[in-house]
């Protein structure tokens, strides 16, 4: 099950943050980086937050989350976490499917450490294309990808 979240709710941003820690702390290693941003967020730094988040659940239990920016006709996807204890199990895949069909943009927009095959592959294979690539900070190398809505004649 899928269900947004409230995320100005400290025990729910607690368990957003764990998840986060838990997952990150797999792709840092994937990209062999020293300091990776997001696993400094705080609490605070998700009850504060503009963006949206939506939980997936299995019997009860919060397992993934995605993170969303929504500006004018176009969806970032800031963020899309599973719990390493659920890897593999199809969740990122049923979250992303479950943005297309709730979500009327125009655009969508993602992305993630040039080194994440696992992550690229997902992007890809749900019709995502790389349109650009960067030196982040802490030199790591990001890849930025984008899916536009199509329209059917």
């Amino acid at each position: 099950m899928i269900k947004k979240l409230d995320h100005k709710t400290i025990g729910v941003s607690e368990k957003i943050r764990s998840i986060f820690q838990a997952s990150y702390a797999v792709e840092a290693k994937l990209l062999q980086a020293k300091d990776f941003p997001p696993l400094n967020r705080s609490v605070d730094t998700f009850l504060n937050s503009e963006t949206e988040f939506y939980g997936y659940f299995v019997k009860q239990e919060m397992v993934a989350v995605v993170e969303l920016k929504s500006n004018q006709g176009s969806i970032h996807i800031q963020s899309l976490v599973v719990d390493p204890k659920f890897f593999r199990q199809g969740i990122a895949q049923s979250l992303i499917s479950y943005l297309f069909d709730s979500f009327d943009s125009v655009n969508y927009t993602v992305e993630t450490g040039a080194e994440n095959q696992p992550a690229i592959t997902l992007y890809k294979k749900n019709g995502f294309v790389e349109i650009g690539q960067y030196n982040a900070e802490f030199d790591i190398r990001k890849v930025r990808f984008e899916r536009k809505k199509t329209t059917t004649p």
